[in-house]
Protein backbone atom coordinates (compact mmCIF):
# COMPACT_ATOMS: atom_id res chain seq x y z
CA UNK A 1 0.00 0.00 0.00
CA UNK A 2 1.72 3.47 -1.01
CA UNK A 3 2.09 5.68 1.59
CA UNK A 4 -0.61 8.24 2.22
CA UNK A 5 0.03 11.80 0.20
CA UNK A 6 -1.75 15.05 0.63
CA UNK A 7 -2.13 15.53 -3.16
CA UNK A 8 -6.18 14.44 -3.09
CA UNK A 9 -7.10 14.62 0.21
CA UNK A 10 -6.36 18.33 0.92
CA UNK A 11 -9.76 18.86 3.09
CA UNK A 12 -9.28 16.18 4.98
CA UNK A 13 -7.41 15.53 8.64
CA UNK A 14 -4.73 12.58 8.23
CA UNK A 15 -6.98 10.14 10.39
CA UNK A 16 -9.66 10.64 8.07
CA UNK A 17 -7.17 10.18 5.28
CA UNK A 18 -6.21 6.81 7.23
CA UNK A 19 -9.56 5.96 7.73
CA UNK A 20 -10.56 6.00 3.87
CA UNK A 21 -7.57 3.96 2.82
CA UNK A 22 -8.10 1.17 5.45
CA UNK A 23 -12.06 1.03 4.89
CA UNK A 24 -11.24 0.93 0.99
CA UNK A 25 -8.49 -1.78 1.63
CA UNK A 26 -10.83 -4.05 3.55
CA UNK A 27 -13.73 -3.41 1.00
CA UNK A 28 -11.96 -3.95 -1.81
CA UNK A 29 -10.26 -7.32 -0.27
CA UNK A 30 -6.53 -5.98 -0.39
CA UNK A 31 -6.89 -6.96 3.05
CA UNK A 32 -8.62 -10.77 3.63
CA UNK A 33 -10.88 -11.93 5.87
CA UNK A 34 -9.00 -12.76 9.20
CA UNK A 35 -5.72 -10.56 8.84
CA UNK A 36 -4.23 -9.22 11.14
CA UNK A 37 -3.65 -5.63 11.12
CA UNK A 38 -1.31 -4.28 13.79
CA UNK A 39 -0.48 -0.62 14.14
CA UNK A 40 2.99 -0.93 13.80
CA UNK A 41 2.37 -2.62 10.14
CA UNK A 42 0.15 0.27 9.18
CA UNK A 43 2.12 2.90 10.32
CA UNK A 44 4.93 1.78 7.84
CA UNK A 45 2.89 1.13 5.29
CA UNK A 46 1.44 4.08 5.35
CA UNK A 47 4.00 6.23 6.29
CA UNK A 48 2.43 8.15 9.28
CA UNK A 49 2.47 7.77 12.97
CA UNK A 50 0.36 5.69 15.06
CA UNK A 51 -2.36 7.76 16.40
CA UNK A 52 -3.98 8.10 13.50
CA UNK A 53 -4.35 4.45 12.71
CA UNK A 54 -5.46 3.78 16.04
CA UNK A 55 -8.13 6.53 15.23
CA UNK A 56 -9.12 4.57 12.49
CA UNK A 57 -9.10 1.25 13.66
CA UNK A 58 -11.25 1.90 16.47
CA UNK A 59 -14.05 4.14 13.93
CA UNK A 60 -13.29 0.61 11.55
CA UNK A 61 -14.02 -1.56 14.94
CA UNK A 62 -17.60 0.54 14.92
CA UNK A 63 -18.58 -0.12 11.89
CA UNK A 64 -17.89 -3.90 12.01
CA UNK A 65 -15.31 -4.07 9.80
CA UNK A 66 -12.64 -5.31 11.98
CA UNK A 67 -12.48 -6.98 15.67
CA UNK A 68 -10.06 -5.88 18.26
CA UNK A 69 -7.93 -8.30 19.64
CA UNK A 70 -5.07 -8.92 21.68
CA UNK A 71 -2.95 -9.86 18.60
CA UNK A 72 -3.93 -6.89 16.33
CA UNK A 73 -7.26 -5.46 14.93
CA UNK A 74 -8.58 -9.17 12.79
CA UNK A 75 -10.35 -8.18 9.34
CA UNK A 76 -14.13 -8.87 9.50
CA UNK A 77 -14.96 -7.33 5.98
CA UNK A 78 -18.29 -7.78 4.41
CA UNK A 79 -19.82 -11.19 5.08
CA UNK A 80 -22.50 -13.48 2.97
CA UNK A 81 -25.08 -12.42 5.25
CA UNK A 82 -24.51 -8.73 5.40
CA UNK A 83 -24.74 -8.85 1.46
CA UNK A 84 -28.50 -9.87 2.11
CA UNK A 85 -29.27 -7.59 4.54
CA UNK A 86 -27.78 -4.65 2.38
CA UNK A 87 -29.83 -5.62 -0.61
CA UNK A 88 -32.85 -6.57 1.34
CA UNK A 89 -32.38 -1.89 2.36
CA UNK A 90 -31.48 -1.53 -1.19
CA UNK A 91 -34.88 -3.08 -2.55
CA UNK A 92 -37.17 -1.37 0.08
CA UNK A 93 -35.57 2.26 -0.61
CA UNK A 94 -33.75 2.34 -4.08
CA UNK A 95 -36.56 2.36 -6.11
CA UNK A 96 -38.37 4.91 -4.54
CA UNK A 97 -34.86 7.01 -4.75
CA UNK A 98 -34.77 6.74 -8.44
CA UNK A 99 -38.29 7.41 -8.65
CA UNK A 100 -37.59 11.26 -6.64
CA UNK A 101 -34.27 11.42 -8.99
CA UNK A 102 -36.79 11.35 -11.97
CA UNK A 103 -38.93 13.76 -10.69
CA UNK A 104 -35.80 16.24 -9.18
CA UNK A 105 -32.81 15.80 -11.58
CA UNK A 106 -32.47 19.24 -13.94
CA UNK A 107 -30.75 18.35 -17.79
CA UNK A 108 -28.04 18.91 -16.62
CA UNK A 109 -28.19 16.14 -13.83
CA UNK A 110 -29.18 13.51 -16.66
CA UNK A 111 -26.59 14.58 -18.99
CA UNK A 112 -24.22 13.85 -16.78
CA UNK A 113 -25.84 10.23 -16.30
CA UNK A 114 -25.71 9.80 -19.46
CA UNK A 115 -21.87 9.85 -19.87
CA UNK A 116 -21.37 8.03 -17.06
CA UNK A 117 -23.71 5.52 -18.75
CA UNK A 118 -21.38 5.84 -22.42
CA UNK A 119 -18.13 5.28 -20.06
CA UNK A 120 -19.54 2.18 -18.35
CA UNK A 121 -20.76 0.85 -22.38
CA UNK A 122 -17.05 1.33 -23.55
CA UNK A 123 -15.57 -0.34 -20.47
CA UNK A 124 -17.85 -3.28 -20.94
CA UNK A 125 -16.86 -3.25 -24.41
CA UNK A 126 -13.01 -3.55 -23.63
CA UNK A 127 -13.74 -5.81 -20.36
CA UNK A 128 -12.34 -3.49 -17.50
CA UNK A 129 -14.47 -5.24 -14.68
CA UNK A 130 -12.31 -2.35 -12.27
CA UNK A 131 -13.64 0.58 -14.25
CA UNK A 132 -17.43 -0.77 -15.31
CA UNK A 133 -17.42 -1.00 -11.54
CA UNK A 134 -16.65 2.48 -10.90
CA UNK A 135 -18.52 3.62 -13.55
CA UNK A 136 -21.52 1.21 -11.70
CA UNK A 137 -20.86 3.12 -8.70
CA UNK A 138 -20.82 6.54 -10.28
CA UNK A 139 -24.49 5.77 -12.06
CA UNK A 140 -25.74 5.04 -8.97
CA UNK A 141 -24.11 7.87 -6.93
CA UNK A 142 -25.13 10.83 -8.92
CA UNK A 143 -28.75 9.12 -8.72
CA UNK A 144 -28.52 9.14 -5.16
CA UNK A 145 -26.80 12.92 -5.18
CA UNK A 146 -29.97 14.60 -7.12
CA UNK A 147 -32.97 12.45 -4.89
CA UNK A 148 -33.67 15.93 -3.05
CA UNK A 149 -33.03 14.01 -0.35
CA UNK A 150 -29.50 13.96 1.84
CA UNK A 151 -30.55 11.17 4.38
CA UNK A 152 -31.62 8.72 1.53
CA UNK A 153 -28.09 9.59 -0.04
CA UNK A 154 -25.95 9.23 3.20
CA UNK A 155 -28.31 5.67 3.64
CA UNK A 156 -27.54 3.98 0.31
CA UNK A 157 -24.00 5.41 -0.60
CA UNK A 158 -22.07 3.43 2.44
CA UNK A 159 -24.06 0.38 1.41
CA UNK A 160 -23.46 0.43 -2.28
CA UNK A 161 -19.49 1.42 -1.21
CA UNK A 162 -19.61 -1.36 0.95
CA UNK A 163 -19.75 -4.08 -1.30
CA UNK A 164 -17.31 -3.34 -4.08
CA UNK A 165 -15.27 -6.24 -3.92
CA UNK A 166 -18.47 -8.78 -4.57
CA UNK A 167 -19.71 -6.09 -7.64
CA UNK A 168 -16.42 -6.20 -8.96
CA UNK A 169 -16.73 -9.99 -8.89
CA UNK A 170 -20.01 -10.09 -10.54
CA UNK A 171 -19.25 -7.84 -13.34
CA UNK A 172 -16.27 -9.64 -14.46
CA UNK A 173 -18.72 -12.10 -15.84
CA UNK A 174 -19.05 -10.36 -19.23
CA UNK A 175 -22.52 -11.73 -19.17
CA UNK A 176 -23.59 -9.88 -16.49
CA UNK A 177 -21.59 -6.65 -16.97
CA UNK A 178 -23.80 -6.70 -20.16
CA UNK A 179 -26.62 -7.09 -18.72
CA UNK A 180 -26.01 -4.37 -15.83
CA UNK A 181 -25.61 -1.95 -18.73
CA UNK A 182 -28.56 -2.99 -20.04
CA UNK A 183 -30.66 -2.01 -17.36
CA UNK A 184 -28.69 0.75 -16.42
CA UNK A 185 -29.55 2.45 -19.97
CA UNK A 186 -33.19 1.50 -19.25
CA UNK A 187 -33.21 3.30 -16.20
CA UNK A 188 -31.78 5.80 -17.41
CA UNK A 189 -34.63 6.14 -20.23
CA UNK A 190 -36.84 6.44 -17.43
CA UNK A 191 -35.53 9.04 -15.70
CA UNK A 192 -34.46 11.29 -18.85
CA UNK A 193 -38.39 10.85 -19.73
CA UNK A 194 -39.37 11.82 -16.05
CA UNK A 195 -41.26 8.79 -15.99
CA UNK A 196 -40.86 8.00 -12.15
CA UNK A 197 -43.12 5.10 -11.84
CA UNK A 198 -40.92 2.96 -14.47
CA UNK A 199 -37.69 4.08 -13.22
CA UNK A 200 -39.16 3.18 -10.01
CA UNK A 201 -39.90 -0.79 -11.67
CA UNK A 202 -36.68 -0.69 -13.52
CA UNK A 203 -34.62 -0.24 -10.36
CA UNK A 204 -35.78 -3.19 -8.30
CA UNK A 205 -35.58 -5.70 -11.30
CA UNK A 206 -31.82 -4.21 -11.67
CA UNK A 207 -31.21 -4.73 -7.70
CA UNK A 208 -32.98 -7.79 -7.73
CA UNK A 209 -30.85 -9.05 -10.64
CA UNK A 210 -27.49 -7.66 -8.58
CA UNK A 211 -28.09 -9.14 -5.46
CA UNK A 212 -28.44 -12.46 -7.09
CA UNK A 213 -25.69 -12.12 -9.08
CA UNK A 214 -23.66 -11.43 -6.31
CA UNK A 215 -24.78 -14.06 -3.78
CA UNK A 216 -24.18 -16.76 -6.69
CA UNK A 217 -20.68 -15.86 -6.44
CA UNK A 218 -20.35 -14.58 -2.87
Amino acid sequence: MEPIGNRSHQMLSLADQVFERLENAILSGTYERNEILTESRLSEQLDVSRSPIRDALKRLNMEHLVEMTPRGAKVIGILPEDIEDIYEIRLRVEGMVVAKAAQNMTDDDIRLLKETLDLQEFYTQKVEPDLIKNMDSRFHQIIYQHCGSTTFMDMLEPLHRKIMKYRRVSISVPARATQSLEEHRAIYEAIAARDAAKAEELTLIHIAHARDSILNRA
